[in-house]
């Protein structure tokens, strides 16, 4: 036997679609922002190197590689994204690139890092 959801109702409320829609596009710009942020976020390797650069402010590719165990050209590619999303940004330093968050998207995702470690166990010495 197959269940089906269904809505079924007996009269629409033509307001508060109208306003609904309305609000959408009013926002529709920030929801499209909102979703790349989250859209990105949403790969867990970039959510953890979101958070490594939101502890450590900035951090280049290879320290990046050595606390993931990931290969750099990996690393590089994952912050390719995020730079083309608009979410970080690099400066070199001699030979070195270091990557940090830009300080516009801190806000949007800070909620995002104070729900991680909420769960965690405690480290025992």
């Amino acid at each position: 036997m197959t269940k089906t959801n269904s809505c079924i109702r007996v009269f629409a409320d033509e307001q508060q679609i109208a306003a609904c829609k309305e609000e959408l596009g009013r926002v529709q710009i920030s929801i499209s922002k909102l979703s790349k942020i989250l859209n990105l976020a949403g790969n867990e390797v970039r959510l953890k190197i979101m958070y490594l650069l939101n502890v450590e402010g900035e951090m280049c590719p290879c320290d990046l590689s050595d606390v993931l165990g990931m290969t750099v050209p990996a690393i590089s590619q994952h912050l390719r994204k995020m730079k083309d999303g608009g979410l970080i940004i690099n400066k070199k330093v001699g030979q070195t690139v270091f990557y940090s968050i830009l300080a516009e998207k801190k806000k949007v995702l800070d909620p995002l890092f104070g729900q991680i470690g909420v769960d965690a166990e405690p480290v025992s010495h």
